[in-house]
């Protein structure tokens, strides 16, 4: 599955009593909908999962899927310290609809956290998963860092497809991307190299046949040789062909988005993309379209709100950021705390060359 480009990790939205505010989950991510994001990331640690019950959990998946948009990929957030845990939260996400498993890595038992520990709740989760997985790491909030060397033996495992990679080392993310080249996996995209999931081609076929183009045009005998990486198909009006995709490896660090790609890196998840998807989605296009110079100006554009908004402020600043460019991101959840008036004044400005 193609997982390039910008992803916001969507916030919860909470009312003042702290109960979620599902209609607004619903608002925002029909707003999402008509941004050039690629898809959205649900319950990820910008959405305060670790706050929510587990039921919880379940209607905020239920709610964003309700939502969404057949085009855009949905990646649920499913992980939690026991991966018997993990693997009913995805099965849950399956049954939805959604596309894909971000599977943080268990933390509370730092010292018993070895490389044995890791290896084995990944790959018993990746085996039994019905969703292909995605590892997610987050120092910064886990205090545990997965060595590369541990993703680069993960990346092996047919299911287990990238990695979110939040720790801000560029550094990690190259030797990552190119420990892992060897890896060929094939992704079914659109004709414009859009990503195509399960659930759209499910959604497109209608109870109809995947058949090629090829076939068509020649009267079928090309059905009889395996298509090329080039051959259209079509499935009720979509039409596809296959793109390698291999291990990708996301990273989550916006202030350090364009040396990430120039790294390697096949896209983000960025809680600065909450508040302002089309500026980070700005620089992704530049970089992709191989103008680095306006990708390097794009990028000096956010840095400081990123590091003031996100870094230091956290939930609490991308939140009002949201409020301010026009979504809901309302209250945070105890133990968090709201901004005060001086510091929202502060956001805002840094915001107001951002405005979407």
């Amino acid at each position: 599955m193609l997982l390039h480009g910008i992803f916001p990790p969507i916030t919860t939205p909470f009312y003042p009593d702290g109960n979620v505010y599902y209609k607004k989950i619903e608002h925002n991510v029909e707003r999402y909908s008509h941004t050039p994001a690629a898809g959205i990331v649900v319950l990820g640690s910008t959405g305060e999962s670790i706050l929510l019950s587990d039921q919880e959990r379940r209607d905020v998946l239920k709610a964003a899927r309700s939502a969404s948009a057949a085009h855009k990929v949905l990646i649920a957030g499913t992980g939690i310290e026991s991966a018997i845990e993990t693997l009913r939260l995805t099965e849950y996400a399956a049954e939805l609809g959604y596309d894909v498993a971000m599977v943080r890595t268990p933390h509370y038992y730092k010292k018993q956290m070895q490389p044995a520990n890791i290896l084995a709740f990944y790959r018993t989760v990746a085996d039994r998963s019905p969703l292909p997985v995605i590892i997610y790491n987050f120092p910064q909030a886990t205090g545990y860092d997965i060595p590369a060397e541990l993703v680069i033996e993960l990346a092996e495992h047919s299911n287990l497809i990238g990695i979110k990679e939040s720790s801000g080392d560029v550094e990690k993310v190259r030797r990552m991307v190119e420990a892992t080249r060897h890896i060929k996996r094939s992704a079914t995209v659109t004709e414009t190299f859009e990503a195509v999931t399960p659930r759209m081609i499910a959604a497109a076929n209608e109870g109809g046949e995947l058949v090629s183009i090829g076939a068509l045009a020649d009267g079928g005998s090309s059905s009889r040789h395996k298509p090329s990486s080039s051959a259209v198909s079509a499935i009720g009006k979509l039409k596809t062909r296959q793109k390698e995709a291999g291990f990708q490896v996301l990273v989550g660090a916006a202030h350090k988005l364009r040396p990430s790609l120039d790294a390697g890196a096949a896209g983000a998840i960025l809680a600065f993309a909450c508040l302002a998807p089309t500026a980070c989605y700005e620089i992704y296009a530049a970089w992709k379209e191989g103008d680095h110079q306006l990708a390097q100006l794009k990028q000096q554009r956010i840095v400081r709100a990123v590091e003031r908004v996100v870094g230091e402020l956290g939930i609490p600043g991308v939140k009002h950021g949201m409020d301010f460019n026009g979504y809901f991101g309302g209250p945070v959840r105890l133990p968090l705390l709201g901004l005060t008036g001086e510091v929202k004044g502060e956001v805002e400005r840094l915001l107001a060359d951002l405005r979407n």
